[in-house]
Formats: structure tokens, sequence, C-alpha cells
């Protein structure tokens, strides 16, 4: 009798076996107790290489930022040769996907430059092998993807140089054609960077178009070229519209020459025991949450608001939650809603509906939008108008439906003085937008509420006139006259207020000044009186009329420059008085 061969477990073969459906492997990872054992590393491994490779061949433009965010989601660092691997083969398959592609690694790099030096070497020596071989396509395929890593400053511009260098060294159709792409892809970076060195490329090209003997079909890309070049390579940017994803200090640029010698590793490619997979794994979890979370979404998330604008705002917010953000993060993510919506060409309601959403599920989210509102409003000044106008209009969702409250307003002060031509703008905007949800009478209800008559102080001035007047002139020229008819009011019966606080005021000194007076006194004026008697009669009777009340109205105007200099506030004019004295009587 044979003995029956022990059967293998297919997933501790060496390719893997027959496939494995997603839900069945994590079942079959589930049952495993020690986590540490060789069956659970295997294939938590399959898991890891299949869902890199799955998210790397449906990367494109609109869902960059949501892809990064589940590759980073994956142990990275230890699937960096499975990474590596499948971007190389992606975009040797999709060369038309390269400017994709190198955003990707160009995020990467900026946190894990050792994974981006890990496909850069493999990039080289790639395009060593297909020259050496003089195999066009692999030179053709490596050579653009370089070209878009030295335009995502991944890759230094010298390397382009020593590519292009060896390619036209010792010409031939294949090698000059595969310069010319190159040309096309890097050509604006290197205008920028290195104009001396693509002047001398150029003019090695003018020097094989006039005096080596190659394909007429090679002498027209020359010349081409050399047109695209004079045109300022308009259709080839630098870097496509909405990759440009890593900030300037961010970036990590690598310095490798074409001639060194580079080993590509392709021991990461297959999967190998871990003696420390535990702690490796919660180091890598540690990463995600730290450093990598806290600047990680600051270079995407603007990406990530415009992919997700196609979407619905619920099903948003949904998203957004998922990738549970530290609640350090909270601000910032709110930061990040307002630029996205500032940055838009016209005021889109999505981000009103998203923040709104943010504002309803958490209160941390509302009392940042609470502090960012009056940040912006100390800060507009340093915004373009249509920013301006995104922001105020924004926030003016945000009051209508209640999401922040009322009383973030009491930081706008309406006067000549404390507002400029910005903020001006920024409450136009504000409350022409209430108005147009709201309604005015809505709206004047709401501004009327007594709980909240405070934080309209600023608003709605009652402490001068000059500002109340100010205030009344600014609503009613915005067409929001109806929201005034208090102030108008209160301006109306300003001057009998004022002269009653001035009476107020005298009656007041007149006490304290008789409370000084004696008998004394009075003998002694009775004493001169009755000499002056027969001399003072007749004048007094001539100019009882004239210049007592001349001198009366001097003297009462200046009492009342006096009271308002004590005060603090600017005393009214002389003819404002004359026609307080006029009107009263006086």
């Amino acid at each position: 009798m044979k003995k029956k061969k022990d059967e293998l477990d297919p997933i501790l073969t060496r390719t893997g076996g027959a496939y494995i459906p997603p839900a069945k492997l994590r079942m079959m990872q589930a049952q495993i107790t020690d986590k540490s054992s060789l069956a659970y590393q295997r294939m938590s491994w399959e898991a890891l290489k299949k869902s890199i490779n799955g998210l790397i061949n449906k990367v494109n433009v609109s869902n960059i930022a949501m892809i990064i965010q589940e590759l980073l989601q994956e142990n990275i660092v230890r699937g960096r040769g499975l990474l590596a691997r499948s971007t190389l083969q992606a975009q040797s398959a999709s060369a038309t996907f390269t400017h994709v592609y190198a955003a990707v690694v160009a995020i990467i790099n900026s946190k894990f430059p050792q994974i981006g030096e890990l496909i850069l070497k493999r990039l080289i020596l790639n395009f060593r092998k297909g020259y050496r071989r003089n195999d066009k396509a692999q030179c053709l395929t490596a050579s653009k993807f370089v070209a878009h890593l030295v335009n995502q400053n991944v890759a230094h511009e010298v390397l382009c140089l020593e590519m292009l260098t060896l390619l036209l060294e010792r010409p031939t159709d294949d090698s000059v054609e595969v310069s010319i792409s190159f040309l096309k892809e890097c050509g604006l970076k290197l205008t920028e960077v290195s104009p001396r060195g693509i002047n001398a490329i150029f003019e090695r090209l003018r020097n094989i178009l006039h005096e080596s003997e190659i394909d007429k079909r090679v002498q027209y890309m020359i010349e081409v070229m050399f047109a695209i070049r004079k045109d300022g390579f308009k259709d080839h940017p630098i870097v496509p519209e909405g990759l440009d994803l890593v900030e300037e200090d961010d970036q990590f640029t690598h310095m490798l020459p074409l001639e060194d010698d580079y080993n590509q590793e392709d021991i990461l490619n297959v999967f190998k025991m871990d003696p420390d997979f535990l702690e490796n794994e919660e180091k890598y979890k540690a990463i995600k949450k730290g450093e990598l979370i806290d600047n990680y979404y600051k270079v995407i998330m603007n990406k990530c608001l415009s992919s997700f604008n196609s979407l619905d705002f619920e099903e948003c917010a949904h998203k957004l939650i998922k990738m549970d953000f530290p609640d350090s993060q909270t601000k910032e993510l709110c930061n990040m809603i307002l630029d996205c919506c500032a940055q838009q060409r016209t005021y889109e309601k999505f981000f009103g509906l998203l923040a709104g959403r943010f504002c309803l599920l958490k209160k941390d989210y509302m009392e940042s939008f609470e502090a960012i509102f009056m940040e912006q409003y100390e800060t507009i000044h340093r915004l373009e108008t249509n920013k301006l106008r995104n922001v105020a209009r924004m926030f003016a969702h945000l009051l209508y439906t209640d999401s922040v409250p009322w009383s973030v307003l009491e930081c706008i002060k309406v006067s000549e003085d404390t507002t400029t031509s910005s903020s001006r703008i920024f409450v136009k905007i504000l409350f022409q937008e209430l108005c147009a949800y709201m309604g005015l009478p809505r709206l004047n209800e709401r501004l009327k509420d007594m709980t909240l008559q405070p934080f309209f102080e600023g608003l709605f001035p009652r402490d001068n006139p000059r500002n109340t007047r100010f205030a009344i002139n600014f609503f009613t020229s915005i067409g929001l006259g109806g929201l005034t008819d208090e102030l108008r009011e209160h301006l109306k019966n300003a001057p009998k207020i004022i002269m009653t606080q001035n009476q107020d005021v005298e009656s007041s000194d007149s006490d304290s000044s008789s409370s000084s007076s004696d008998s004394s006194s009075s003998d002694s004026d009775s004493s001169d009186s009755d000499s002056s008697d027969s001399s003072t009669d007749s004048d007094s009777s001539s100019n009882s009329s004239g210049t007592e009340s001349v001198c009366y109205f001097y003297f009462g105007h200046w009492r009342h420059k006096q009271h308002f200099k004590q005060s603090g506030t600017r005393p009214p004019s002389l003819c404002f008085f004359l026609l307080i004295h006029l009107d009263l009587g006086s």
C-alpha cells in the first residue's frame, strides 16, 4: 500500500495556490488564534498583496485621494516590495496613466522615502536593461516614469540629463525617438531648473539633425520637438491639474546617478517569516495614527474634498468620518472644508451642507466652525473677492440652518472706524444671503430676539449718533434698510436723550455747588446789589432777551463739551447743540 502524500495547504505554497476569495481568507485568518504563526503571517501577506495590487490598478485622477488613504491603511512598509512591483507593472501596462502613478509615488515618498527610492532604483535598472537589449518599448516606459518622477521632485533632474546624454551619445533611430518622448515629458521642468543642461541637449539634437544619417521620420520628430520647445511646452505641463498633491516642504528628492550599482531587492517581493511580526504591525499602526495622519491630511484633503464634490454630501460626510480623524485634527478638517469651498469658482452648496452635517454630528465641529468664523472675519482682508464671497455664503448657510450659533456675529462691529472695504463686503454678502434664505421679516425677527441682543450691539450700534447713522446708511445701501427701523427711532430720539443726560449732570453739579455757599456771601451780595441796582436795571431790561440768552447758550455748550470729554466720547458740534437749544426752547 502506497502512503498518501500529506496534503499541502495551498496558502503555504510558494505561489499561494488556488484563488481564495477575500471573505474566505478573512474567515481563515479569524480562525487562527496564534497571530504570530507561519500560517497567519502567510495569509496576512496574501491579503496585503491582493489589496495593494487591487488599489494600484484602479487609481485615477478622480479617486487618487481615496486610493492613497486606503493604501496607507495597509502596512506598506512590510509590503514595499509588493507596492513597487505593482506600481511598475501597472505603469508598464498603462503608460497613459504614468502621471497618476507618479503622483501616488510622490505622496508615498513624502512619508516613506525608502519606498520612493526603491521604485526609482528599479526604474533605473529597467531602463539600463532595456538600453542594453535595444528594447525600445522598455526604454520608453521606464524613461517616461522617470520624467514624471522628476516633475514631482522625487528624482533629481541630473538623472534626466544623464539618460538623455546616454541616448544621444551614439544616436540611432530608436534612441533618438526615446529621447524625444523623454524630452516632451520633462522638458519644461528642465527648462526651469537646468537651462544650460537642456540647451546642451537641444544643441546635440540640432547636430544630429544636420549631420547624422537618421530616418526621415525621426528627423521630422526632432523638428517637431524644436517647435514644442518654442511654444513653451504648453501642451506638456510639469504636473497636470489635480495631481500637485505634495507641498514643497514635504518633498524628498533622491539623487541617484544613472551608472551606480543598485540592488533592486527582489527578496522584498516574496513572503518571509517575520519573528517580530506583531511588534512591527503595532509600530505601523502607531505611525498611521501619529505623524502620518497629522501631515497627510493637510496634503491631500483639498483633493479629497474636491473629488467628493461629485458625491452626495451625506455620503461624503460618512466617508470622512470613517477616516477616523484624531481629535487634534477636528479644527483642521473644518478649515479644509472651508478652504475647498473658498477655492471654487462659484459657491458650491455642497460644502455648506457638508459643514452643516458635521456641526450636527458633533459639538466639537460646531465650536470649531464658530472659532473659524471669528478668525476669518479678523483676517478677511487677506482674501480675494471670489474667496471672500464663497466664505460669506457658506457661513450664511450655517447661520440659516442654526448649525452655528448666531452669537458668532458678536465680533462684527459696523462703524467707519472698525470696518474695512473687505469686511464691509463680507457683511454685505452674509446678510444678503441670509435675507435670501429667510426673507426680510424672519431675519428682522431673529435680529430682534431679546436673548441675542448683547451679540448684535456691534451690528446695530447705539453708542453715539455717528456710528448709528453709519450703520443705517450701510444697511440701507445694501438693500436691507428694513433692518434699521429701531436704529432710526433711536437716532430720532438721541438729541432729547443726550440733553436729558446733560441736565441730570448739570443738576448734580448745581446741588454740589449750592451746598458750599454760606450766609456771609449772601449778605455781601445784598450790600453790593444795593449800590449797583440803579446802574444795571436799564442794561438788564434791554439785553435780557439777547446777551443773557447768548451767554447761556455758549455756557451750556461749554458744559456739554466737558461732559462728553469726561465720558471719553466725541462731543457734538456747535451747530448740533444749537439745534437742540432751539428745539427745547431754551
